[in-house]
């Protein structure tokens, strides 16, 4: 009798962690003020103090408490974040798709279009984008969303070209379905399946960004908590008060991690290999 022993899966810590570090994050987006106080209160006789029991990331410049305005933080850089991948997500969607069923020359031109966004840093389309628009959240978000799109446009467009060929979308159309209805009821469902993972990880490209672009003044104007607002406001102080900057990119480097390392497990998941 041979005696067989189950598989065991390894176990990924870092998934774990990761997980439970952007929920952290999220609850802090969503209800900051069950973790931190009043992010623009003032403390003129606690300034620049260091890490201690009474503020655990210390203070800035102004006496504001670094850890309150870090929890506030999040909501700022999660939504434009999420604004910003759901706006590259809808154009890379309808690009997508709109080269996947179109005719050659549409498609070619479509493609190239892809490819020239694609051949520009994505800091560097995004201030050229802003500094036609003006700086700004609004202008922020959708500079990051033009210049991540190509990422989603392309795999819808791969997709797209796969699905158009198979037989149940074959059968629609020798049963008379309408073009609108065969694209929404058809194609669509079926060129979604790798986009929600290609956005999560795409979201931490976009804070990343985000934060960067905030650094040089081009998102959220102070008293803002936004991390990368948050940074340069700090950068100033790093000799004497370094907490004032790096901690607030502490927050912005373990969520784009976290992101990163959730993202790619599930596209392990996604394609079949071991998790």
């Amino acid at each position: 009798m041979t005696l067989v022993i189950p598989a065991v899966r390894p176990r990924r810590p870092g998934v774990a962690v990761a997980a439970g570090f952007l929920a952290l994050a999220l609850l802090a987006a969503l209800w900051p003020g069950l973790l931190a106080g009043d992010p623009l209160a003032a403390d003129p006789f606690h300034v620049l103090e260091a890490p201690s029991w009474a503020h655990w990331f210390g203070t800035d410049q102004l006496g504001r408490d670094v850890l309150d305005r870090v929890v506030h933080g999040a909501r700022h850089s999660l939504a434009i974040g999420l604004a910003a991948v759901s706006v590259a997500v809808l154009a890379g969607l309808v690009l997508g798709l709109l080269a996947g069923l179109s005719h050659r020359v549409a498609d070619e031109a479509l493609a190239r279009s892809f490819d020239a966004l694609s051949a520009f840093p994505l800091l560097l389309l995004a201030l050229l984008f802003i500094a036609i628009t003006g700086p700004g959240t609004v202008s922020l978000i959708v500079a990051i969303g033009i210049a991540t799109l190509p990422t989603y446009a392309r795999v819808v467009r791969s997709q797209t070209f796969v699905v158009r060929r198979a037989g149940y979308v074959t059968s629609a159309v020798a049963f008379g379905s309408s073009p609108f209805r065969l694209v929404l009821r058809h194609v669509l469902p079926n060129v979604l399946g790798p986009v929600p993972i290609l956005a999560m990880i795409g979201l931490g490209e976009a804070i990343l960004a985000a934060a960067g672009l905030s650094f040089l003044g081009m998102g959220p104007q102070p008293p803002s908590p936004e991390w990368g607002a948050m940074i340069a406001d700090g950068r100033g102080y790093l000799r004497i008060a370094w907490w004032a900057s790096v901690l607030p990119g502490l927050a912005v480097t373990l969520t784009v991690i976290s992101l990163t390392v959730l993202g790619r497990h599930l596209q392990r998941r996604f394609e079949g290999r071991a998790a």
